[in-house]
């Protein structure tokens, strides 16, 4: 077996070709002076991997909370663990690491090869077993085959996080955001979420006809540190469709403290896990909150109607986004209360802001505003033009492949919104 030099890292990153994605981060448990070198040189020359941290002595790694503060968040995806200064305490430190931090992969590297050896760091949980002096070939298919464990699941299990932004208040975002989340829900069977980061008097919850719960998503943000299953659903209220609401809170938060750093990064990572669909009503403001989910989200619906200084601010909007380098192909247009004869045209629109409106929402504002009033959105619109509109876009954003729209008989949407 030939051992890893640094020309043959070298041209390793030249021969092997591997899409892992991101890069994977190690740390290294009591591995020798020489092997943490051949390291650093095999991460400087292929890319594949990136050192997080040396634990010298296995006493400190022990403690999975102790070597999680260490390492901060997010947890490695690698912990190398050598067993060969002391085979006793590896194993503990291999079984601790294992049990205490279940999404981090535990190799073992020694330079014993006897089966018994490989079968003790086995039964420790290690899931690969290196031989020492390192050699190329079986580290770099150990990092693959966990690169693409990785993948595999991120993409199992990751919600695709729909932002929706009005152009200005009185576009109708809202009303968007919850009909396509119960339609998400209801007719296409999708594990669907909405958040209302409207930071004062946001009104999802009331265009679902739901009382608000003890938390708002802002609460939510504060406890990020906090954040697992049991603690998600005191928070989530469930809407007869089958959507789950976060809402906003009952009045202004203005003066809340600030929220820890990460936190919104950490929050959409973890509801992203546990659902298929995230759709976001966003306030509209240009603020650094707003960027975040924008950057993270997979794509920004622009909710505008046909007014000049609402077609204005969008033009204003998109200026920004492209400031902060946030790609057109993710920002989709949606003219709210369309009607052909709007004073300004659709050709006009297009023009001034040099993108094509994705969707067109038709007008019946007036029945709209009197369901809305009656805290029951849409009901009276189940075989209307509008709803027929909006079931079409959650089916190409929702339907599964092969799979029929699920029938209501006799109540269309109104079995939604009148339970």
């Amino acid at each position: 077996m030939k051992p890893m030099t640094a020309n043959d890292s070298t041209n390793a990153s030249r021969r092997e070709s591997f899409n892992l994605g991101e890069v994977v981060s190690v740390v290294g448990v009591c591995v020798d002076d020489e092997m943490w070198r051949l390291l650093d040189l095999f991460a400087g020359s292929t890319g594949l991997i990136q050192l997080r941290a040396r634990v010298r002595d296995y006493r400190s790694a022990q403690d999975p909370d102790a070597l999680l503060e260490s390492l901060g968040n997010p947890t490695p995806d690698i912990c190398l663990v050598d067993f060969d200064k002391d085979r006793h305490s590896a194993a503990i430190v291999a079984e601790r690491i294992h049990s205490g931090l279940p999404e981090t992969a535990v190799f073992a590297v020694s330079s014993q090869t006897h089966p018994q050896a490989i079968l003790e760091a086995m039964r420790s949980g290690c899931g690969e077993h290196l031989v020492k002096p390192l050699d190329r070939e079986p580290l770099v298919k150990a990092i693959a085959r966990i690169g693409s464990r990785r993948k595999e699941k991120q993409e199992q299990g990751r919600a695709q996080v729909l932002a929706f932004m009005g152009s200005k208040g009185g576009c109708g975002t809202t009303t968007l955001a919850t009909q396509l989340g119960a339609l998400l829900a209801s007719s296409f069977s999708r594990n669907s979420l909405l958040l209302d980061l409207h930071p004062d008097f946001g009104d999802a919850a009331r265009y679902l006809k739901l009382i608000k719960g003890r938390f708002n998503f802002f609460e939510l943000l504060e406890n990020a540190d906090r954040l697992d299953a049991d603690f998600l659903q005191s928070v989530v209220m469930r809407h007869s469709s089958g959507l789950d609401l976060i809402p906003a809170p009952e009045g202004s938060v203005a003066s809340r403290e600030v929220l820890p750093a990460g936190a919104l990064t950490h929050t959409l990572s973890f509801l992203r896990s546990r659902y298929e669909f995230i759709l976001v009503d966003l306030p509209p403001a240009l603020n650094d909150e707003n960027l975040a989910v924008i950057r993270d989200c997979d794509q920004l619906y622009l909710v505008t109607v046909a007014e000049v200084s609402a077609v204005r601010n969008v033009a204003r909007q998109l200026e920004y986004f492209g400031s902060k380098d946030i790609p057109r192909a993710k920002i989709r247009i949606i003219l709210n209360r369309h009607h052909k004869r709007n004073v300004i045209s659709d050709a006009q629109i297009e023009k001034v802001l040099q993108q094509e409106i994705f969707w067109r929402v038709p007008n019946q504002y007036p029945q709209v505003v009197k369901t809305i009033h009656e805290g029951d959105p849409i009901a009276q619109l189940s075989s209307s033009e509008v709803t027929r509109n909006l079931k079409e876009w959650a089916g190409s954003i929702g339907k599964k492949p092969g799979a029929d729209l699920k029938k209501k008989e006799g109540k269309g949407l109104l079995g939604l919104w009148n339970r």
